[in-house]
């Protein structure tokens, strides 16, 4: 209902094109978050497919991500000098080819290629989106982007739980590369509506913005505020990568309905999305981010506990919450960058929290090959604890 009213209240403040502009924004992200998370959906199928340990598949979740990750400076840098449009395009087009890949990969080394391409592509998308927004919507920005962003969650929980369910009848390869097409309209639609860039820079050099920013990460604000960003992330790749898998070889789901409670996942970190913000102005950042990391530790620790589709279903569903720490932190984050070189030095952050957090899945592939699988989570939350600590000393801005 709030993400009706938002999108309403765009369309009345905005003019049409600008209306249609926010929608094909918001539909690429739709795919883009939700194609990323389709690949732990279905992961027992991929490792039953190519007779790989846990760890191995954990090892491909990693490198989605890593390829990701590698794209969000260098994204930075060519905004300014191609425009949003060339890049949200070629990032339509490369998610899409990868997609396709998918479908011409009999060995598990071609399917990593495939993995690769999928996620650079996919990293095109999230530092355009922001920048295109905060050029055509300034007037509206925080409802274009809680709308854009209201879309993604949107994503990240129903075509997971859509590729689950598919691959039952076409099978895994279908299942992703039937998303290509729709990748393709995207694509055509960024391309007739985005509009170009007014001015793109090629003068400066990249050096001293590059030697200023590391200046500035000596903050102990930044210090503080990157670590306990870092190990929630890190925490939110490993149960991500592997939730799916855990509730059908643990919990003796079926791939379906634990895809379904994945989905759950991402409803639950919607929704406190929706709340945390508000908490934020009024108690401060750093006593709302603790508070989310200590709840967070709830459900990962009750997991192992718990059986039953309704109460797996609930922990689920609460361990979505820590998502909502991600805006806050980035928010903060931004905040206490250097104004001059903002852009270049949060470009670098972001490939740091994503690198390291995309680890993750390894060491819950590896753990769950141990034979530990339910310690997974019990180290997990430990460091989802040890966030919530590290927030506690965190100052106000």
């Amino acid at each position: 209902m709030a993400v009706a009213t938002r999108i309403r209240e765009v369309l009345v403040a905005v003019n049409q094109s600008r209306s249609r502009l926010l929608g094909t924004v918001a539909a690429g992200w739709f795919l883009v978050l939700g194609m990323r998370f389709v690949i732990p959906a279905i992961l027992p199928t991929i490792r039953t497919e190519y007779a790989i340990s846990n760890a191995t598949a954990g090892v491909a979740v990693t490198i989605l991500w890593l390829a990701y990750a590698g794209m969000q400076f260098p994204t930075g840098v060519f905004i300014d000098r191609v425009g949003e449009r060339v890049l949200l395009v070629g990032s339509m087009l490369l998610s899409a080819l990868g997609l396709l890949a998918y479908s011409f990969a009999p060995v598990f080394s071609l399917f990593l290629v495939a993995t690769v391409v999928f996620g650079l592509g996919t990293g095109l998308y999230g530092p355009t989106r922001g920048t295109v927004l905060s050029r055509c919507f300034a007037d509206r920005e925080g409802v274009a982007f809680g709308t854009v962003l209201a879309a993604g969650s949107a994503g990240a929980a129903l075509l997971p739980f859509l590729a689950a369910l598919a691959i039952g009848s076409v099978g895994w390869r279908i299942a992703l590369a039937g998303a290509a097409p729709i990748f393709l309209v995207v694509a055509i639609g960024l391309w007739w509506i985005v509009p170009a860039r007014p001015t793109a820079r090629t003068d400066r050099s990249l050096l001293p913005d590059l030697r200023a920013s590391v200046a500035g990460f000596r903050d102990r604000r930044l210090l503080l505020a990157v670590a306990g960003a870092t190990l929630m992330l890190f925490g939110f790749q490993g149960v991500t990568a592997f939730l799916t898998t855990y509730l059908f070889e643990q919990k003796g789901l079926s791939q379906g309905l634990a895809g379904g409670l994945l989905s759950l996942l991402f409803v639950g970190g919607a929704l406190a999305q929706t709340t945390t913000g508000a908490l934020a102005d009024r108690y401060g950042t750093p006593r709302v981010l603790a508070g989310v990391a200590f709840v967070s530790v709830v459900p990962l620790v009750a997991l192992p506990l718990l059986s039953g589709p309704v109460a797996l279903g609930v922990a689920s569903f609460v361990i979505g919450f820590r998502m909502s720490s991600g805006p806050l932190s980035n928010a903060y984050i931004v905040d206490v960058l250097p104004d001059d070189v903002e852009g270049t030095a949060w470009g670098l952050l972001r490939t740091s929290f994503f690198v390291v957090g995309s680890f993750g899945s390894v060491l819950v592939g590896l753990m769950a090959d141990w034979n530990v699988f339910d310690g997974a989570f019990y180290l997990l939350a430990g460091l989802t604890a040890l966030a919530g600590l590290i927030y506690l000393v965190l100052p106000e801005r």
